[in-house]
């Protein structure tokens, strides 16, 4: 079989680590956007530091390691100590809570724990009664230790690197420990998802070296040692740290961390000066930056005139085009967009002005590429065709017509859940297809068209499959609207509406009118859709929707509620 050839292949994932460290010893590798710059050389003495305090404390090969705080220099430094010591590590949102972050540093037996700034004010040792220590990002300082070991090697950590290293700390130095296997377990992800409740992805270093592989060959030479990159989601998401991290740290980039909340006014600035060369997003920050920056923009009527004038439409595509281009930095190769659903009318105007863009798809349990394409080859409504080294199949009887459960099996797919058989053999089947619980079609061509979650799907009174997001994504489109869910009362259809209260205050709304608003929108979006999906009604919530740190609505915290 082909996988097992690729098997026999896949290199050492932490000689890959090793290589780069070693061949941009003095290029820059880190930076805290406005602050501290780690070269390569930098990253490998804080690696080799923390060694001697992991091993000092008595840390074994396979202990688990965990961190939490916001993406940094310091996170990154300290994942890849913890990898190439040989330990496993447990990434763990920030946005986690208290409780969240004490059960899940408990269920995974984590010996030691990277905390962030934030955190390290949130989190309660006495809860984490199995923890040798907890560790400060930002200085590697103690703020917490069980061990008197770990206490001596932090007091004494630079005079004990001086004896390791007496002359100086050199390239030929660095000697990381190698995986015996491609499928020895490297991390632990805890995914939050959107039902409340986590389960710890058990991801070996196959699916790692399998999703760089995939990002070599989809990025090329289009990414190249020394390029600026641009770090926006949380590396304790596996999307973040395989596109935005791994990838970039391998091929010997420059990668910088928004450590303040990544607004898109803070993100847009960040472009506008790094000018990085991938753009990675979740389609939340993509649309807000087309909404606030560039349809005030061209949404006039002297532009919808031009755009409808033959002569001179191509010309003013590109105009906007270039516009948009210079959004975001002016030196991308392409913009990939995943996480969530995009929403359309955005997504029609980025096709119709030629926009460098592609939407890909992925999950935490593929580590998590499992569709792409490039954005010359890309369908618009699609989300690419499998990824390498994997291969994909529709639970249909018709896979091209009727949407069924997507399947995918190969080289990225987890080893399952941690410490839960039950869950893990309800979404691996015997014969290694995980089971992603997403519904979709796949034309002829092999891309793949997503058409929701098999667990949103709400069935009308006479039988007929509906798809909330389908609905939510015409209703996201429509005037005052800044987001929605739509649930199901008895056997009608329901909207709830967070509406774009700033622009409301400044064109100067009452409630009432954003009600007679919703409404108008109502029998437009009821006009799109079919007898048995119209909405009945259109509730407006006044508060942002909750959601999990890749920015899906929390749709269980909704389901139930009364507004």
């Amino acid at each position: 079989m082909r996988t097992q050839r690729v098997m026999e292949s896949i290199p050492n994932f932490n000689t890959l680590i090793e290589k780069s460290i070693k061949n941009n010893w003095n290029k820059d590798a880190l930076t805290d956007y406005k602050g501290v710059t780690l070269q390569y050389h930098d990253v490998a003495r804080k690696i080799e530091k923390l060694h001697i305090m992991f091993e000092s404390s008595g840390v074994k090969k396979g202990d688990k390691i965990a961190l939490c705080g916001r993406n940094s220099a310091g996170w990154a430094s300290a994942f890849l100590a913890t990898l190439t010591y040989g330990a496993v590590a447990v990434p763990i949102l920030h946005e986690f809570t208290a409780d969240q972050i004490h059960n899940i540093v408990n269920h995974s037996e984590a010996k030691l724990l990277f905390a962030g700034d934030v955190v390290s004010t949130q989190v309660d040792p006495t809860k984490m009664p199995e923890i040798e220590g907890i560790i400060y990002i930002p200085d590697y300082s103690l703020l917490f230790s069980r061990s008197d070991r770990l206490t001596f090697a932090r007091e004494h950590l630079n005079e004990m690197f001086g004896k390791k290293f007496p002359k100086y700390f050199r390239s030929e130095h660095v000697d990381y420990y190698k995986e015996e296997s491609p499928e020895e377990l490297a991390l632990i992800n805890y995914t939050s998802g959107t039902t409340g409740f986590s389960k710890g992805v058990m991801i070996p270093y196959r699916a790692m070296w399998s999703n760089f592989d995939f990002a070599c060959g989809a990025m090329g030479e289009k990414v190249k040692a020394g390029d600026n990159v641009l770090s926006i989601l949380p590396m304790a998401h596996m999307y973040g740290m395989a596109f935005e991290f791994i990838y970039e740290f391998l091929k010997g980039c420059h990668i910088y961390y928004l450590t303040r909340v990544p607004s898109p006014a803070i993100i847009a600035k960040a472009f506008a000066e790094l000018h990085p060369a991938i753009i990675i997003a979740v389609p939340l920050v993509i649309e807000k930056i087309i909404k606030k920056r560039v349809f005030p923009k061209i949404q006039n009527n002297r532009m919808r005139l031009l755009l409808n004038m033959p002569v001179i439409n191509r010309k003013v595509r590109q105009t906007i085009r270039d516009q948009v281009v210079q959004a975001f930095g002016g030196n991308f190769f392409e913009v990939i967009i995943g996480g969530a659903a995009f929403n359309q009318e955005v997504e029609s105007f980025l096709h119709r002005i030629e926009f460098p863009y592609t939407v890909g798809y992925g999950a935490t349990e593929c580590a998590p590429i499992i569709c792409y394409a490039d954005y010359k080859d890309f369908v618009p409504g699609s989300c690419g065709k499998v990824a390498k080294n994997n291969e994909l199949r529709i639970d249909s009887p018709n896979p091209a017509v009727i949407p069924g459960e997507i399947l995918v099996r190969g080289l990225n797919v987890m080893l399952g859940y941690y410490k839960n058989e039950e869950a893990t053999q309800q979404t691996l089947d015997k014969d290694g297809w995980y089971h992603t619980g997403d519904l979709g079609v796949m034309d002829e061509d092999g891309n793949v068209f997503i058409k929701g979650r098999s667990k949103y799907m709400l069935l009308s009174a006479n039988g007929q499959n509906i798809y909330p997001e389908e609905i939510e994504d015409k209703l996201n489109s429509m005037a005052m609207v800044n987001e929605s869910i739509v649930i199901q009362e008895n056997d009608k259809l329901v909207g709830l509406v967070y509406p774009d209260l700033d622009e409301a205050q400044r064109l100067g709304f009452t409630v009432n009118d954003l009600e007679n608003i919703m409404e108008q929108n109502r029998k437009v979006l009821n006009d799109m859709l079919p007898a048995y999906s119209k909405i009945s009604s259109i509730r407006i919530h006044k508060e942002e929707f909750e959601k999990t740190p890749k920015k899906s609505i929390k749709r269980f915290l909704y389901l139930s509620k009364c507004f």
